[in-house]
């Protein structure tokens, strides 16, 4: 009897298992496909930016490179504007790409030059969208706001459409993980023993059946990678989140005082206050590729660079080093120097931090797949496009199972009898 009580506890869980896991399938299914749809195509963003667009991105690598403070001269003379970072590849065949902002100019990135380091030509820069770039962006927006931030006027309220979309997507991305934790439950057989028959797809057996098992198998095989998608994705929705999520890998930090200087954070401007801190004419730089050769002494192994210039005087010049190869990590080694001497104001190497901040550091590569370079990009894209496809399983699923019940209470007992067996 005990035996027998055990039985129908379980099954009574399961079964509350599987309509929750129902409902928010219901709920979050066509969110999640879009989510998903445009979640795949982005891992490779980078990718296919450069290669609807190798005029911009690919160089002939012939004989020396050109300095990079005349590269940057170059740049200055042609925009008219302020340098505030470069993009240094490891790749001999790619170029250089200078970013500079104009004065009063509003935008997040200003403009970006992309330049042959071995002629000195301008080959282009980052306002020449074509219509890839701009597809792109648009499943960047489908996939972090559903599209809302096209919209000017708000849809609810006050409330801006940006907003709205990335609260409607967090919210969908939380029921997403909500149906894989129920999903793993119901995954395992009522008998332990046959948990094999849930990794393979009967491709002999009749479409419902091979539709049924490519939902369950597949969502086994992808479930860690959805998961970590799962968890990972609202931290961009929501505050309460985020912060949450912070404080269970012990990194999280309270917001600074208002009107305290960013700056301030560094080293370089640590214990000045705002009438300390010199204006940008006051801004005095060596040589950039005396800042180069500081962070090549560092971090002597292969990889991309990227340098960021202060804005103004007392503001550190700030170098991330990303290491190159097909299982490269993500996450970059990071340096300040001072900017009047190139003195090391900060150091940090990625590998030597604590495992909590390493995790913490990562969680946007670990969204996107970009953890391990090229491999882990594979991964997530098989992952992600499994991910797109339970929606549609999962609803064909649940139709047929409609259908059958339909049907059953609609047949005598003895001709349903029949069809069971």
């Amino acid at each position: 009897m005990k035996k027998a009580g055990k039985k129908g506890s379980w099954k009574t869980v399961r079964k509350l298992f599987n309509d929750v896991h129902l409902w928010v399938g219901l709920i979050s299914g066509i969110f999640v496909f879009v989510i998903c749809l445009s979640g795949t195509i982005y891992v490779y963003n980078t990718e296919i930016r450069e290669m609807s667009a190798p005029h911009l991105h690919q160089v002939n690598p012939t004989g020396q490179k050109i300095e990079i403070d005349q590269l940057s001269r170059i740049v200055e003379q042609e925009s008219q504007a302020n340098i505030t970072s470069i993009n240094v590849p490891s790749d001999a065949s790619k170029s250089y790409q200078i970013n500079v902002r104009k004065e009063g100019d509003k935008s997040r990135f200003g403009e970006g030059y992309f330049i042959d380091p071995y002629t000195g030509q301008i080959l282009g820069t980052t306002k020449e969208e074509n219509k890839t770039a701009e597809f792109m962006g648009y499943m960047f927006s489908l996939h972090r706001w559903l599209l809302l931030d096209k919209i000017e006027t708000p849809l609810i309220g006050d409330l801006p459409n940006r907003k709205l979309g990335s609260y409607i997507s967090g919210g969908m991305t939380i029921l997403f993980t909500l149906g894989l934790l129920t999903g793993i439950v119901i995954w395992f057989p009522r008998k332990i023993r046959n948990w094999r028959q849930g990794l393979a797809i009967k491709f002999d057996s009749n479409w419902k059946r091979i539709n049924h098992d490519i939902h369950n198998s597949l969502a086994f095989y992808a479930f860690l990678f959805l998961l970590i998608m799962g968890l990972t994705g609202p931290q961009w929705s929501f505050d309460w989140y985020r912060d949450g999520l912070r404080k269970t890998l012990g990194t999280y930090q309270e917001a600074p005082e208002k009107g305290k200087e960013k700056g301030d954070k560094g080293k370089g401007n640590k214990g000045k206050d705002k009438s300390e801190v010199a204006k940008k004419e006051d801004l005095e730089l060596l040589p950039i590729s005396t800042y180069l050769a500081k962070a090549d002494q560092e971090f002597p192994h292969t990889g991309d660079l990227r340098i960021s210039l202060p804005a103004m005087s007392g503001e550190d010049v700030k170098i991330s080093k990303y290491k190159a190869g097909f299982f490269a990590p993500a996450a970059a080694d990071q340096l300040s120097l001072n900017a009047q001497d190139a003195s090391v104001q900060e150091l940090s190497i990625f590998r030597d931090k604590p495992l909590n901040e390493r995790v913490s550091g990562s969680i946007k590569a670990l969204h996107i797949g970009d953890v391990y370079g090229q491999f882990s990009k594979l991964i997530y894209f098989l992952a992600c496009l499994i991910a797109t496809s339970l929606p549609v399983t999962g609803t064909l699923i649940w139709v047929n199972k409609m259908k059958k019940k339909k049907v059953g209470k609609k047949l005598p007992v003895r001709e349903l009898s029949h069809e069971s067996i």
